[in-house]
C-alpha cells in the first residue's frame, strides 16, 4: 500500500502498519519530516488550546492520553531518545476581562477532563507536555526503517490511481488537496487544503530556566531538555511563500518577552517558518476513508498535527488493517 505524505503523521501511520506485517511505500515530495512537521514547536496543550466544546477538543483529550505510551513505545522499538516532557503550561490571564474567562474556562475544562488550576497569573495546566518532533521524526525513521517501509523521498505524487495499491493514505499535510486522486479510473473528489504560515524563534539558553510554557492568546514560549528556547507564533494565509519577515520576528520577540523577560536583550540562535495544513472545509481534520474507495484520509490537522499524530495513526491503521482483512476494496 502506499502513504502519500512521509510527515509525523505519515510516518506514523507507515509504522503502525508495518507492525501488521503491512508492505508500506512512504512518498514525500521532500524527504521525511521536511516540512511543517519539523518546523513544528511540538507543544501539547489541549487545555491551553481549546475553551468550548467542539470535535477538535475531543480529538485533542484523545490524542494527549496517547502521548506517553507512544513515545514509549518508540523509544524501545528503536533504542533511540526522544525529548518528551509533561512539565505543564501556564497560561496567562493579564487583565480582569481575562481573569473571568480564565475562571469560566476553567469550570468548562474541568467538567470535560482537562486538570486545570487557578492561580494568580491566570490557568495552570499541569498535564500539558511538549515534544521535539525532530528526535520524534527520526525515531519514526528508524522504526519504519527496521520493518521494511520502502521511503521514497524526493518524489511528488502529483496524481494517483489507488487501485493500483491495496490501500492509499493521504497525508501531505498542506498539499494533501493538490493530489489529483482517482479509484478504478474515477476521480475522487478530497478536501481542499490551504497553506497558513507561521514564524517562530529560538534561543539558545541553559537547560531549565523557563519551568513550564507559558502562553498568553497566539504567544507561547516553550523549552527543550537542551535548553533551546522557541517562541511563537503568527499565522499568515500568505500562500506558499517561505520568505522569513524581520518585522514579524521581532513582533514575536516583544510578545515572547512580555511572557519571559529573559528573552528580552537576547538574538535568536534562528528564525524559521512553516506550513500548518489547514482544511478549506469547516470541519477537519480529516481522518478516515473516501466512502466506496480504499482511500483514507489523513490531513487538514492545523496547528494540532504533532499532538494528533498517534491518534490519527491509530485510527487510520485500525481501520485499514481491518478492510484488507475482510479483502474489502
Amino acid at each position: 500500500m502506499a502513504i502519500a505524505g512521509a510527515g509525523i503523521v505519515g510516518a506514523s501511520v507507515a509504522w503502525r502498519l508495518s507492525q501488521a506485517g503491512i508492505a508500506v511505500t512512504l512518498f514525500d515530495a521532500g524527504v521525511l519530516g521536511g516540512e511543517a512537521s519539523s518546523a513544528a514547536a511540538g507543544m501539547l496543550s489541549p487545555g491551553g488550546e481549546f475553551g468550548k466544546p467542539s470535535h477538535w477538543l475531543d480529538l485533542a483529550i484523545a490524542g494527549m492520553r496517547l502521548y506517553p505510551a507512544f513515545v514509549e513505545e518508540l523509544r524501545r522499538e528503536t533504542g533511540l531518545s526522544i525529548d518528551f516532557q509533561i512539565g505543564g503550561c501556564t497560561h496567562l490571564a493579564n487583565t480582569e476581562e481575562e481573569r473571568r474567562a480564565a475562571q469560566a474556562r476553567a469550570k468548562f475544562q474541568s467538567g470535560v477532563g482537562i486538570r486545570v488550576e487557578l492561580t494568580r497569573e491566570g490557568l495552570y495546566y499541569p498535564e500539558d507536555g511538549s515534544v521535539d518532533p525532530v528526535e520524534l521524526l527520526r525515531a519514526l525513521r528508524a522504526a519504519c526503517e527496521a520493518r521494511q517501509v520502502r521511503i521514497v523521498e524526493k518524489r511528488r505524487l502529483e496524481e494517483i490511481e489507488s487501485s493500483t495499491y491495496a490501500a492509499v493514505v493521504i497525508a501531505a499535510g498542506a498539499w494533501s488537496g493538490q493530489i489529483a486522486v482517482r479509484y478504478r479510473n474515477q476521480p475522487v473528489t478530497i478536501p481542499g487544503t490551504i497553506p497558513v504560515k507561521g514564524h517562530l524563534l529560538g534561543f539558545d539558553l541553559e537547560p531549565g530556566t523557563l519551568g513550564p510554557m507559558r502562553r498568553h492568546g497566539s504567544t507561547y514560549v516553550l523549552q527543550r531538555s537542551n535548553g533551546f528556547t522557541i517562541a511563537g507564533s503568527t499565522e499568515e494565509r500568505a500562500g506558499f511563500d517561505r520568505t522569513v519577515d524581520a518585522a514579524l520576528c521581532e513582533e514575536i520577540h516583544q510578545r515572547a518577552a512580555a511572557l519571559f523577560p529573559r528573552l528580552a536583550n537576547l538574538t535568536p540562535s534562528k528564525r524559521w517558518i512553516g506550513f500548518r495544513p489547514q482544511s478549506m472545509e469547516e470541519q477537519g481534520p480529516h481522518i478516515g476513508r473516501v466512502e466506496g474507495t480504499n482511500v483514507w484520509l489523513a490531513y487538514g490537522h492545523y496547528r494540532h498535527g504533532i499532538l494528533l499524530a498517534p491518534l490519527t495513526a491509530q485510527r487510520i491503521a485500525g481501520e485499514v488493517i481491518s478492510s484488507l482483512g475482510s479483502g474489502s476494496q
